[in-house]
């Protein structure tokens, strides 16, 4: 059932863009591709966040290029995907809405002024107007494809910073996943076949630390495939990369979604 809001002031207004981003509404295809970092949006009520535009451009932000891969490889399989477009340092819809890094007052290094010192109603706001809403989509969406008589499948886009703490990551793409490996074990074989591509298996991040919200309350909830996908921020940076990455995911993946593929993985 979707999430009722608890009356308070919206926080959103005619002037600010729709917290998610939909792309082929209509398709009938099993497979929903969500990206929980697509945007950087603000707010108007929450200015700038006190975060000069430098640094909302940086991965603190948004996941770059992600939100451009999501979108070309949802035209590749015609599938559907659902993005959200308001920067995660507002809320960040891939943590649990209890968790203090959703709204984090610091974020590698960076002070976000806005978020040190939020009350028990701005964070509500910001879970009604925009985090409830992403994730009510994603809910209605895999009971559409389930009432179908399909098995859905969902497969989250993510990009990482090349460096992180100075540390310089290796991986070209990290294939993220917890117990269900239907997908993310084939996908990391196919993968490490193109022999151009480091791979890595829950790298740079773990989807085994509970900290990822999405690929796991979703998929929990019904019973789903699903697979967290995470891409080098300096592979998908630019439109051509972006291109080149959706059309290697749209011709490695659709061997790997099929229902005879999921069953027998």
């Amino acid at each position: 059932m979707p999430h009722a809001p608890i009356p308070h002031p919206p926080l959103l207004t005619d002037a600010d863009p729709a917290p998610v981003w939909l792309i082929n509404p209509d398709s009938t295809s099993p497979v929903l591709l969500v990206c929980d970092h697509a945007g950087k949006a603000v707010p108007r009520a929450l200015g700038d966040l006190g975060v000069p535009a430098a640094e909302m451009d940086r991965h603190i932000g948004w996941d770059i290029g992600a939100a451009a891969v999501t979108a070309g490889l949802a035209r590749h399989l015609g599938a559907g995907a659902i993005l959200t477009r308001y920067s995660r340092l507002v809320v960040d819809c891939n943590r649990r809405p209890d968790d203090p890094t959703s709204m984090p007052a610091i974020s590698d290094g960076t002070p976000v002024p806005a978020n040190a010192a939020l009350s028990a109603a701005d964070r509500q706001a910001r879970l009604d107007a925009l985090y409830h809403p992403y994730h009510d989509a994603i809910t209605a969406r895999l009971e559409r494809i389930a009432a179908t008589g399909q098995v859905p499948v969902l497969v989250s886009i993510h990009s990482f910073t090349p460096v992180m703490r100075g540390f310089h990551r290796p991986w070209h793409v990290g294939v993220l996943w917890d117990q269900d490996g239907r997908i993310a074990q084939p996908l990391i074989q196919a993968l490490a076949a193109e022999k151009d591509l480091v791979v890595g298996d829950n790298e740079p991040y773990s989807a085994r630390t509970g900290t990822d919200y999405t690929i796991i309350a979703h998929p929990t909830r019904h019973n789903i495939p699903s697979v967290m996908l995470e891409i080098r921020q300096d592979l998908i940076g630019d439109d051509d990369g972006a291109a080149e990455w959706a059309a290697r995911l749209a011709r490695l993946l659709p061997p790997l979604l099929t229902p005879t593929a999921i069953t027998a993985g």
